[in-house]
């Protein structure tokens, strides 16, 4: 009720791993800067460190292991009656190694965000960091979109570009990337958080405005941390 009193948008975290980004939301909820609570911390995946994360947070969170169901769909319909039962105004893939089905996707369009590591459309799938430096592209960077049933397919929000180096790696790189990571991704869900935000008609409206291809493009001066 206190939440609803100030108009504090609910958040639910997808998790499969250590959870920096899910840190990235924690640390900026703590400090207001989102207008939001996080609510739930739902992991396909026992015992990895975003579960420490959200208990150290006092985050209630949950496991739902997708090795316990027979088909992907039983999984997805199972996890999504778990997030509806925390009445969440938006979703966050964190690092959440599951491909969705379209009933799941469906059923949260419009309030259901990931993050990718690359300037998307380029690169979905994995092996991001290496597929940009193979290309031998001058910038990679990572892309918070909305998600649709097409994988890594929904329409972007905003990117961060971080140049390439000539001594990158596709781990160098992963960490210079994974720290701008840490950054937008709050941002995004801060812009959704305030009602600023939405998916209407499968494009992105930010302040009454169509965001071109590729959303916002944000520059960052300096190379942030990756933390952990």
């Amino acid at each position: 009720m206190n939440d609803q009193l100030m108009g504090k948008r609910r958040i639910v975290v997808l998790i499969s791993g250590s959870g920096s980004n899910l840190q990235s939301f924690i640390d900026r909820c703590a400090d207001e800067s989102i207008n939001g609570t996080l609510v739930a911390v739902l992991s396909n995946r026992p015992g990895v460190k975003g579960l420490e994360r959200a208990a150290a947070a006092a985050i209630p969170n949950i496991v739902v292991d997708h090795s316990s169901f027979e088909s992907r769909s039983e999984f997805d319909a199972a996890l999504a009656d778990v997030i509806d039962s925390f009445s969440p105004d938006l979703v966050v893939l964190a690092g959440f190694m599951r491909i969705l089905t379209p009933q799941f996707v469906n059923r949260f369009l419009g309030r259901l965000i990931n993050i990718h590591p690359s300037l998307l459309p380029k690169y979905p799938g994995l092996h991001t960091h290496q597929r940009a430096i193979d290309a031998g592209d001058s910038e990679a960077g990572a892309t918070v979109h909305f998600v649709t049933p097409e994988l890594d397919g929904g329409p972007a929000i905003v990117q961060a570009k971080v140049p390439l180096e000539s001594n990158d790696t596709a781990e160098s790189l992963a960490s210079r990337v994974l720290g701008f990571e840490h950054q937008i991704y709050p941002l995004a869900a801060e812009w959704f958080c305030q009602g600023r935000l939405e998916l209407r008609e499968g494009h992105v409206i930010l302040d009454n405005e169509l965001l071109p291809e590729g959303g916002v493009s944000v520059e960052i001066a300096e190379h942030p941390g990756a933390g952990e």
